[in-house]
């Protein structure tokens, strides 16, 4: 089949399948951030409970530190903050990507000269 198929076109169904891994990886990027931000927003409600003067201590490198309440909620909804944005340009970039895998794939169905799918 792959004799009865121009150049040009299979140079496109490379660029779908090189664009669908595109697609995969920011998926998979998008799916770690969510999983993060839960875990610190999650953190951010059990910290809200506990006492201003208890001591809290957190993770810095392989060392655990004192700080305060305060100090750690701040720093715990900056970072929550920081991956809603990553996400929202993930989501940016998948659907970006998204439109320009279905682009390429009508091209190639047209090339083709059917219905047939590609890649």
């Amino acid at each position: 089949m792959s004799s009865n198929i121009s150049p040009k076109v299979q140079q496109q169904l490379a660029m779908l399948q090189q664009i669908q891994q595109q697609v995969q990886t920011v998926v998979g990027q998008k799916t770690q951030y969510e999983m993060a931000v839960k875990e610190t927003n999650r953190a951010v409600e059990e910290l809200k409970e506990v006492a201003d003067d208890a001591p809290v201590f957190v993770n810095v490198g392989t060392v655990m530190m004192q700080q305060e309440k305060a100090t750690v909620l701040a720093s715990l909804t900056e970072k929550a903050e920081t991956l809603e944005l990553r996400i929202k340009s993930l989501e940016k970039q998948e659907k970006a990507l998204q439109m320009k895998f279905e682009q390429l794939q009508a091209q190639v169905k047209q090339a083709i000269g059917g219905p047939q799918q590609a890649a």
